[in-house]
């Protein structure tokens, strides 16, 4: 298992998987094919089924403790959403994941007009764990308005659950606050570093890094199943994680590989 480490694979993501020991990987960041959103090349066969045969070894590899981020959308066919990734997250749980948080990764900007409905600019980032979780390094990075108070003007209450009201313990209220499960931020088209990426779903440098820095530590081996243009190889390259990553399709492996070379030559400029 030692040669798959730190590098990216082109294949199969089912067949690399069965290479990996089982309880080995400490999280697990991927984003799979939407629905039919994409062509990816005519690389991929995705339905149901399939997902039941990645999910099974993703479940299989992640250790007690670990985490997965399974970040999905929907497609919208004939007006009405599919709902896939909900039925993904339910299967998750039949496998005796816990779904440890619904967390929305909300857009900068849209991409697709809607006529009849809202603009779409959020995806879901289903956060799942195999038994009790083991790490959580939470991101402090929300200026509180009432910062350097004492509780919220000395009328901090906790509602019971029968709806009664008892006064809690005043607390000073710090100057920065645990970021909220929405996270808002500009997509992969956005950022500097992708726009060469010829990818048709290059996931956003920032949302990576800063899952991988939540949900591991330092020298934790990370996961990418669906590697595309390589984005969580970069992250973990940039937090000091082990890595494994793997992409089926050819023209996007490729990428990946000079994008990661990229990044290590710039990491040993600065």
């Amino acid at each position: 298992m030692q040669d798959l480490i730190n590098k990216i694979h082109n294949g199969d993501c089912i067949e690399v998987m069965k290479q990996i020991e089982d309880n080995s990987i400490d999280l697990i960041v991927t984003s799979p094919p939407y629905d039919n959103l994409r062509t990816y090349n005519n690389s991929h066969s995705w339905d149901f089924e399939v997902f039941k045969c990645i999910a099974k070894e993703l479940y299989r590899v992640i250790k007690e403790g670990g985490v997965i981020i399974w970040i999905v959308a929907d497609a919208t066919i004939k007006g009405n959403e599919t709902g896939t990734s909900f039925k993904q997250a339910l299967y998750f749980k039949e496998l005796g994941l816990n779904l440890h948080d619904t967390m929305i990764y909300q857009k900068n900007n849209f991409s697709n007009p809607s006529v009849n409905r809202c603009h779409q600019i959020f995806e879901y980032m289903f956060v799942l764990v195999k038994g009790k979780l083991k790490t959580f390094n939470p991101i402090y990075d929300r200026q509180n308005i009432c910062r350097g108070m004492m509780g919220s003007l000395g009328q901090n209450t906790n509602r019971k659950k029968d709806g009664s009201m008892v006064p809690s313990k005043k607390r000073h209220i710090k100057e920065w606050g645990l970021r909220y499960n929405i996270w808002k931020g500009n997509t992969s088209g956005q950022e500097n570093m992708c726009k060469h990426i010829l990818h048709p779903a290059t996931a956003p440098l920032w949302l990576i890094r800063d899952h991988v820095l939540m949900w591991s530590n330092k020298n934790d081996l990370v996961l990418d199943c669906f590697s595309g243009s390589g984005t969580t190889a970069i992250a973990c390259l940039g937090t000091n994680r082990k890595y494994i990553c793997i992409e089926k399709d050819e023209v996007y492996y490729q990428k990946s590989l000079e994008r990661v070379e990229e990044y290590n030559k710039q990491l040993k400029l600065f």
